[in-house]
This record gives structure tokens, C-alpha cells and sequence, in this order.
């Protein structure tokens, strides 16, 4: 695919949930109050549509449209997705937008979501310092000559 039919269609998929308002603060305040239900059809669909996806992948023999391969391996479990997912859904209830919806949100014009921007980039950094594989000492000459 080339780089501007990634912006068309990013385009198109943001106008979408514009206008599904998944990007409004009160629909997805009423969606965590179990107020208003259409949001969970709509992350429903997204989980379905993935499922379909994956299936189709897989039949296809993990392949790419060019003949690619693909690795499609599970990820193990890990204690911190648990802690990651609350923080997840606090961030998102307090902000009003996932990763996904604050880029829209930016696009509509709502700068509050710069703030939300903001954190998901530095929480993102946190995350990659945090989990960053130590990097391996090095001996010295001194260490060596000293035995």
C-alpha cells in the first residue's frame, strides 16, 4: 500500500468515529456509568472484526497480500497487563478517548485532548525505559589486571 492510501483511509476511519461519537467525553462517561450501550457494540464489532481478520490470515497461511509471512504467535501472560489495563481504563475514563480516539479528538479540534496526547506518549516512554533490557557490563582492563 503506499503512504497516502494509509492517510485516506486513517482519514476515513476517523470521520467514522467521529461520527459514531466515540469521541465524545459524555458518550463514553455514560458507556463506564452502563448508561449508554452503543459503545460496547461498537468495540464489539472492533473485537469481531479482528477475530475475522485472524481467521482469514490463518487460512490464508499466515500470508501477506504480496506473499509475506506473517507471525501470528500468542503472547505470554504477564502479572503488569492487569495492572496496564486498569490504568488503561482509568486514563480512559478520566480523558474521555483511548490512544485511538484522542488522535481523533485532536483532529475535531478538542485540544484538551493534547493533555491526553501528552500522557499516552510519556506513559509510553515510562513503559519502554522501564522494561528496557539492562545493558551488559562490560569488564574493564583494571577488573582484569586485578585477578
Amino acid at each position: 500500500m503506499r503512504p497516502w492510501a494509509f492517510t485516506i483511509f486513517g482519514a476515513v476511519f476517523g470521520f467514522v468515529l467521529s461520527r459514531g461519537r466515540v469521541t465524545d467525553y459524555d458518550t463514553i462517561a455514560r458507556m463506564f456509568g452502563f448508561g449508554e450501550f452503543h459503545l460496547f457494540g461498537v468495540i464489539g464489532t472492533a473485537v469481531a472484526t479482528a477475530a475475522l481478520g485472524f481467521w482469514v490470515l490463518r487460512r490464508a497461511g499466515n500470508r501477506t497480500v504480496r506473499g509475506g509471512a506473517i507471525e501470528l504467535s500468542q503472547k505470554p501472560w504477564r502479572a503488569g497487563a492487569l495492572w496496564g489495563g486498569l490504568v488503561l481504563g482509568a486514563g480512559w475514563a478520566l480523558s474521555g478517548a483511548c490512544p485511538g480516539t484522542a488522535l481523533v479528538q485532536l483532529g475535531e479540534g478538542k485540544l484538551v485532548a493534547l493533555f491526553t496526547v501528552a500522557g499516552i506518549l510519556g506513559g509510553t516512554y515510562v513503559y519502554g525505559w522501564l522494561r528496557s533490557e539492562p545493558s551488559t557490563p562490560t569488564v574493564s582492563s583494571r577488573t582484569q589486571e586485578a585477578r
